[in-house]
C-alpha cells in the first residue's frame, strides 16, 4: 500500500516549506507515484527526481546510496532483497536549516523516515515525514491510517545526537490520515480526516495545550 504514509507524509512536507525550498508538493509526489509498482519503487522517483534538486547531496549507484556528511564522509545505505521483501532507502527530502537529510525506507511491507544528521551521523527513525518548527529547535510528525499506524502526533526535540521524542498527543476519535505543520513556534496546525469520512478538518495545538504527554523512553 503506497498510501500507508507516503499520503499523510505528503501532507507533512507541504507544511514544511518553508524550512527547506526542497521538498515536493503532494501533487508532485502523486504524478510520480501514480503508476509505481510499489512503496520502494515509488521512493525511487522521488529519488531520482531529488537527485537532480540536491547535486552533490547524494549519489546512488545499484541498491547502495551514499549520502554526502559534512564537513566530511559519507553515510552508505543498501538495498536488500529477502523472501518477505527486503528493506530499501531512498532520497526524500532534505532539511539545510538543521543539516540533516530525509530518507525513506522501507522494511518488507513497513515504511518509515530516517533522519540523518550530517554532521555527526547519528540516525532517527520517525513514523512520517516531519514538519521542522520555525525556531528550528523541534520537528512534528503526524502518523494516522487504518492499520500498521502509530495514530498519535509526536513532538521531537533536534539535537546534534538526533531527534528526540519529546511530547505525543491522541486524539479521542479515530483519524484516518493526517499532516502537520507548524503555525509558529509553539502551535501545531494538524489537518485531519476523520475515520470514515472524506472532508477534511483542521486542528491547532499549542504545545502547553492540555492533553500532550511526555514520550517514555
Amino acid at each position: 500500500m503506497i498510501a500507508l504514509r507516503l499520503a499523510c507524509g505528503a501532507v507533512a512536507l507541504l507544511g514544511a516549506l518553508q524550512a527547506h525550498a526542497v521538498a515536493l508538493s503532494q501533487s508532485e509526489i502523486a504524478k510520480l507515484c501514480g503508476e509505481a509498482e510499489g512503496q520502494s519503487h515509488c521512493g525511487r522517483l522521488v529519488e531520482a527526481e531529488q537527485l537532480k534538486r540536491l547535486p552533490g547531496l547524494a549519489q546512488r549507484d545499484g541498491n547502495t546510496l551514499r549520502v554526502t556528511l559534512f564537513p566530511s564522509g559519507h553515510a552508505t545505505f543498501t538495498d536488500q532483497e529477502t523472501t518477505t521483501g527486503g528493506s530499501s532507502y531512498a532520497l526524500w527530502d532534505h532539511y539545510s536549516a538543521i543539516n540533516a537529510t530525509l530518507l525513506f525506507t522501507t522494511q518488507d511491507e513497513d515504511s518509515r523516515f530516517v533522519l540523518l544528521h550530517r554532521s555527526t551521523g547519528k540516525q532517527t527513525t520517525l513514523p512520517s515525514a516531519p514538519a521542522l518548527s520555525p525556531d528550528r529547535q523541534r520537528l512534528a510528525t503526524a502518523d494516522f491510517c487504518e492499520t500498521r499506524c502509530e495514530n498519535r502526533l509526536v513532538v521531537w526535540r533536534v539535537s546534534a545526537n538526533g531527534a528526540v521524542p519529546e511530547l505525543e498527543w491522541r486524539p479521542s476519535e479515530p483519524w484516518s490520515d493526517a499532516g502537520v505543520s507548524w503555525k509558529d513556534a509553539s502551535t501545531i496546525s494538524v489537518e485531519y480526516s476523520l475515520r470514515g469520512e472524506t472532508e477534511a478538518k483542521t486542528l491547532d495545538r499549542r504545545l502547553n495545550d492540555a492533553g500532550w504527554r511526555p514520550v517514555s523512553r
